[in-house]
C-alpha cells in the first residue's frame, strides 16, 4: 500500500481497526474533503503510546494524567483526587490504554468528519 494513497499509515500507533474505521468514515468525501479531514484528524489524534506513557506518569507521579489528555476532565479529577481509584483505576488503564485511545480518535474523526463534510 502506497503512503500516497494511504495517507493514515504515517500516523503513530495506527492499529488496523483503526485504518478500517477512516476508510469506512472517509469513503463518500471527495479528494478535497478528505484532504481537509487528514488534516484536521492528525491535529487531534492521540497514538496509544502517548496515551500509555501518560498513563505511566499517572502511575509513579499524578493521577489522572491520562484522562486529562483524553478530554475527560471529571474522570481525570476524580482519579487524581482518590489517586487513580487507589492505583486500581490507573491499573486498568495501563491494560486498556489502546482501546481508550482508539475511542478517544474515533470522536475526534467524527468531530472532523462533521467539519470536512462542511467545507467545499
Amino acid at each position: 500500500m502506497d503512503m500516497y494513497q494511504n495517507p493514515y499509515m504515517g500516523l503513530a500507533g495506527m492499529s488496523p481497526e483503526e485504518l478500517m474505521f477512516l476508510q469506512q468514515a472517509t469513503s463518500e468525501l471527495n479528494e478535497n474533503q478528505q484532504k481537509y479531514f487528514y488534516m484536521s484528524y492528525s491535529s487531534k489524534r492521540k497514538s496509544p503510546q502517548d496515551v500509555l506513557i501518560f498513563t505511566l506518569i499517572g502511575f509513579f507521579g499524578v493521577a489522572g494524567v491520562q484522562r486529562f489528555l483524553l478530554g475527560q476532565v471529571g474522570m481525570g479529577l476524580l482519579y487524581f483526587f482518590t489517586g487513580g481509584f487507589c492505583l486500581i483505576g490507573t491499573i486498568v488503564d495501563l491494560v486498556n490504554h489502546k482501546s481508550l485511545a482508539l475511542e478517544f480518535n474515533k470522536k475526534m474523526a467524527y468531530e472532523s468528519f462533521q467539519i470536512a463534510k462542511m467545507s467545499n
